[in-house]
């Protein structure tokens, strides 16, 4: 192996292991949630200026996130498949057929 596929392995590696790191913490900085939502800096403090994500702001700096509240910040708004719709319309159907 060469050292620059040497040096690129390593670098996978350590990327890897920061991953992993960030997924045992409870508690995230605003750069790690950067990370962990794969979204830019300005869009995350735009998100959070307008109070549409939850944070907190202990000394009214630095921001900081519940990883938790991240994840169930990120499954809302779940949006049904066209299976969950049909079987919802049929037990509709079912549960409010009229008698004849």
């Amino acid at each position: 192996m060469e050292a620059e596929q040497i040096l690129q392995k390593l670098s996978q590696i350590e990327q890897k292991i920061d991953e992993q790191n960030l997924l045992q913490k409870e508690v995230i900085n605003f750069n790690d949630a950067c990370k962990y939502l794969d979204i830019s800096a300005s869009h995350l403090y735009k998100l959070t200026s307008q109070k549409q994500i939850p944070h907190f702001c202990p000394q009214g700096k630095k921001l900081y996130f519940r990883r938790q509240e991240i994840d169930e910040w990120l499954m809302r708004n779940r949006q049904e498949t066209a299976e969950d719709i049909e079987t919802a319309a049929a037990n509709y159907l079912i549960r409010n057929k009229r008698r004849s």
